[in-house]
């Protein structure tokens, strides 16, 4: 009788130890797969913000004019000399840029912003899930942290002008990247909310 007792206890415990330990799996593979499902809406754009162009720019500002060079040493912009006047002092040397017809066919269109919109470069993908941690007692949500890259530059992206001039690209392309994210259950999988960084991070654009 004793040693019944002893293995209906055993058998209990195992079936018990064995329901938690399915209770509390977690599958690294679904958060990578939500997360390149995310990532891979998202476009990754030389510029945080969209712009407008026509622009002009000061030739003597070599910040101003270094993204748009190299733009247009790739053939994407058209740059054209001009003289700007300003009142009671004269006049400055500027750049007037604009799209060229290779420039357009690379053009991300901002629907929301008539003559707004962004070169974009690819997406990213995640290259590892580093870690994992429950944000509540259920398991319902997680903080995921992970690398990620972007790969395949086009080859108006790839040369050594256009990743100085934009050192994010360059970054994102070179080496995984890190990045966390909330990850939220839901009927349809895993949901990503409050990635960091941003899919299309911060890059300073010629103003």
């Amino acid at each position: 009788m004793r040693s019944g007792t002893i293995a209906v206890i055993l058998v209990a415990s195992t079936l018990w130890l064995g329901a938690g330990c399915r209770k509390n799996h977690v599958d690294t593979g679904a958060f990578k797969s939500a997360l390149n499902n995310y990532l891979g809406a998202q476009q990754q754009c030389l510029f945080s913000a969209t712009i407008k162009f026509p622009q002009q720019a000061d030739t003597a500002n070599d910040q101003q004019t270094g993204q748009f060079d190299a733009l247009t040493d790739q053939g994407m912009l058209t740059r054209k000399a001009a003289e700007k006047k300003r009142f009671l002092i004269g006049s400055k040397q500027v750049n007037d840029y604009d799209l060229s017809d290779k420039g357009r066919s690379s053009w991300t269109v901002d629907s929301s912003q008539p003559g707004y919109g962004n070169f974009c470069y690819g997406h990213a993908e995640v290259t590892a899930v580093d870690g994992y941690t429950p944000a509540d007692p259920d398991a319902a949500q997680y903080t995921v942290t992970y690398h990620y890259q972007t790969k395949s530059l086009p080859d108006w992206a790839s040369n050594a002008e256009m990743k100085t001039a934009f050192p994010r690209m360059n970054a994102q392309a070179a080496a995984p990247q890190a990045g966390t994210a909330t990850l939220v259950k839901s009927s349809n999988g895993w949901l990503v909310q409050n990635a960091q960084p941003p899919a299309n991070g911060p890059s300073s654009p010629a103003q």
